[in-house]
C-alpha cells in the first residue's frame, strides 16, 4: 500500500505571490513536491484558451466541470503518493468544502497568503495577464471567514515567508483546518 502524499495549499488573491512561494518551497522542502496550479494548465495549452476568448466556446459553461476535474485530480495525485504544493484562489462557493471532502484523511497544510490591495493592483498591472480588477475582487472576498493553519503577508520578503511556512509545516501539531472542517461536518 502506498503512503498518501502530503498537500500544502497556498490560498491567496491573484498576484499575491503564491507562485513565488510555491517555487521557493519546492526548491527548499526536504521531500519531492509537485507544484500545481491552474496557471500551469493554462500556460501548457491544456485549455483551448483562444477559443474561449473568441467566444467560440463558453468558458462559463466549462468552468464548473474544469474545476471539478482539477480538484479531483489533486486528490488522486496525493492518494497515489505524490506530495503537492497547490496554489489556488478559492473564489467560488463550495470549492473549499469540495476540497475538504476530497482530501479527507490526507495531510493538508492550509496557508493563507495575504497581500495589501495597492501591491496586488500594481502586480496585476505589471503582469498584464490577468483581467483588470480580479486582484481587487479577490482581495475583498477570498479570505472572509477563512481559517488557516498558517498565514503569511506579502510585506515580508518571499524568502522570509518561505522559511516561515517551512518552519510552521515542520513543527505543526494537532488537527489541520481541513481535518477539523471534515470532522465537524462544517462545510
Amino acid at each position: 500500500m502506498v503512503e498518501p502524499g502530503r498537500i500544502i495549499v497556498l490560498h491567496g488573491a491573484s498576484s499575491s505571490g503564491k507562485s513565488t512561494l510555491a517555487r521557493g518551497l519546492q526548491a527548499r522542502i526536504e521531500a519531492p513536491f509537485w507544484h500545481i496550479s491552474i496557471d500551469h494548465l493554462r500556460d501548457a495549452g491544456v485549455l483551448p484558451s483562444a477559443r474561449f476568448k473568441s467566444g467560440e466556446f463558453n468558458w462559463k459553461a466549462a468552468r464548473a466541470p474544469f474545476f471539478d476535474g482539477f480538484h479531483r485530480s489533486l486528490a488522486a495525485y496525493a492518494q497515489a503518493g505524490n506530495n503537492l504544493i497547490v496554489e489556488h484562489i478559492l473564489d467560488t462557493d463550495g470549492w473549499l468544502e469540495q476540497l475538504v471532502a476530497l482530501f479527507a484523511g490526507l495531510d493538508v497544510f492550509f496557508v493563507g497568503v495575504h497581500c495589501p490591495l495597492p501591491l496586488l493592483i500594481a502586480r496585476e498591472q505589471a503582469r498584464g495577464d490577468r483581467p483588470v480588477g480580479s486582484a481587487a475582487q479577490d482581495f475583498a472576498t477570498i479570505h472572509v471567514g477563512r481559517q488557516y493553519d498558517f498565514e503569511v503577508h506579502a510585506e515580508q520578503s518571499a524568502d522570509d515567508n518561505i522559511a516561515a511556512i517551512l518552519e510552521a509545516w515542520r513543527v505543526r501539531s494537532g488537527a489541520s483546518v481541513f481535518r477539523r472542517l471534515a470532522g465537524s461536518g462544517e462545510r
